[in-house]
C-alpha cells in the first residue's frame, strides 16, 4: 500500500481508502452487514487507513458498522460528515443547514456510532459559495475545534461543483475537500485540484467509477434492485449513454472492457493533489480487486492525454420529481417507511 500526505493535516493516509456509502443500506440495496464488516476488516489488514462514512448512510449504520469492524484501533483515520438539516436549497443560510447546535448534536452521535472519544476529520456534507461570508459558518467552525472532538474540517463539495468551494478554501479554515473526480467529470482539474496542490489542502476523490458506470458493468439491460438509487441515477437513456461512452474509452486505451475499473481508478491516481481516493467497497472482492489495480500506479502520461477527450459534462444527480417518485414506491415497504422517518426526524 502506498500512502500519501492529507495536505497541512500531517495524516499519512493509504492512497485508496473505503467509501462506506454502499454498506450503510440507504441508497445501494443488497448490503449485508457480516460480509461488509469482513470487508472493513479485510481492508485495515492489507493496508487501507483512510475510511470515510457519514451520519447520512443509514441513519448512523455504517458509521455502526466501522465500530463493530475496526473498534478503536489508534492506526486507522475516520472522516464522517454532519447531514444537511434543512432542504438544500441556494437560498437558504448556512445556519439553516447546519446549525450549530444541530451541527454538535450530530457530532456527539457520530462519536457514540463510532465508539470513539474524538474523529479525525469531520465534513459538511453540502455547501453553497456564498456561505463562506457568513459569520455563523466560523462561529461554527471555532466551536468544532474547541470541543477537542474534531481533529479536521473538511467540505464534502456538491455533486459536479469543484469551484464552489474555493472561497471557503480561501478563508484558511478548511483542511481537506472531498469532491467528485473520475474520467467521465475532469472538472476539479481546472481550479480546485491545482489550489488544493499549491495551498496544502487534503482531496479525497470520490466516485471513481461513476456510481459503477465506469467499471462497464452498467450495460443497457442492467437491471437494479427496487429502491437502488442508481435506477434513477441510472435513469431513462442513461445506461445506453454511459455504455456507448465506456466502450469508446475502452477502444481508446486499447484495452478490453473488463480492464475499465483498472483504467478509472490509476486514472485518478495520477493527479499529486490527489491525498485519497474512496471507492466504495462492500465484499473483500472488491477491496483485494482495487488494492491490486493500486499497486500498478497511475496511468502513463500519453494514456492520459488520450482519455481527456473523455471529459463528460453531465449531471445525473439531478433528476426529475417523477423519477424519484418512482424509485421510491418501487421500493419495499421497509424501505419507504424508513425514508419517510428520517425526513420526519429532520424537520
Amino acid at each position: 500500500m502506498n500512502y500519501r500526505t492529507l495536505g497541512r493535516t500531517g495524516l499519512r493516509v493509504s492512497e485508496i481508502g473505503f467509501g462506506t456509502w454502499g454498506i450503510g443500506k440507504t441508497a445501494w440495496m443488497g448490503a449485508d452487514d457480516q460480509i461488509s464488516i469482513h470487508a472493513l476488516e479485510t481492508a485495515r489488514d492489507l493496508g487501507v487507513n483512510f475510511f470515510d462514512t457519514a451520519l447520512l448512510y443509514g441513519d448512523g449504520h455504517s458509521e455502526r458498522l466501522l465500530s463493530r469492524a475496526l473498534g478503536k484501533s489508534s492506526d486507522v483515520i475516520i472522516a464522517s460528515k454532519v447531514p444537511v438539516k434543512a432542504r438544500l436549497q441556494p437560498s437558504r443560510r448556512f445556519a439553516e443547514v447546519f446549525p450549530r447546535s444541530y451541527t454538535l448534536e450530530c457530532l456527539d452521535k457520530t462519536l457514540s456510532n463510532l465508539g470513539r472519544e474524538h474523529i479525525d476529520l469531520y465534513q459538511f456534507h453540502a455547501w453553497f459559495e456564498h456561505w463562506a461570508d457568513d459569520a455563523e459558518f466560523r462561529r461554527t467552525l471555532d466551536d468544532l475545534r474547541t470541543s477537542g472532538k474534531v481533529r479536521f474540517v473538511g467540505i464534502s463539495v456538491n455533486h459536479h461543483q469543484p469551484d464552489s468551494v474555493l472561497s471557503a478554501l480561501d478563508t484558511g479554515l478548511i483542511d481537506a475537500v472531498q469532491v467528485i473526480y473520475n474520467i467521465f467529470d475532469q472538472s476539479p482539474e481546472d481550479r480546485l485540484l491545482p489550489y488544493c496542490r499549491k495551498h496544502q489542502i487534503g482531496v479525497i476523490a470520490r466516485v471513481p467509477f461513476d456510481e459503477g458506470g465506469l467499471t462497464g458493468s452498467v450495460t443497457p439491460n442492467t437491471k437494479f434492485p427496487a429502491g437502488d438509487f442508481r435506477n434513477w441515477y441510472f435513469a431513462g437513456s442513461r445506461k445506453q449513454q454511459v455504455w456507448d461512452r465506456v466502450q469508446r474509452i475502452a477502444t481508446e486505451a486499447a484495452i478490453s472492457p473488463d480492464e475499465l475499473p483498472d483504467l478509472a481508478l490509476r486514472f485518478c491516481l495520477f493527479h499529486e493533489a490527489v491525498s485519497v481516493v474512496i471507492p466504495g467497497m462492500r465484499t473483500e472482492h472488491h477491496v483485494r480487486s482495487n488494492l491490486a489495480i493500486a499497486e500498478r500506479g497511475p496511468l502513463p502520461g500519453p494514456l492520459l492525454a488520450r482519455l481527456r477527450k473523455h471529459r463528460w459534462q453531465r449531471d445525473f444527480y439531478s433528476t426529475s420529481l417523477l423519477d424519484k417518485l418512482r424509485v421510491f414506491l418501487s421500493a419495499p415497504l421497509s424501505a419507504k417507511l424508513n425514508t419517510l422517518w428520517r425526513k420526519i426526524k429532520r424537520l
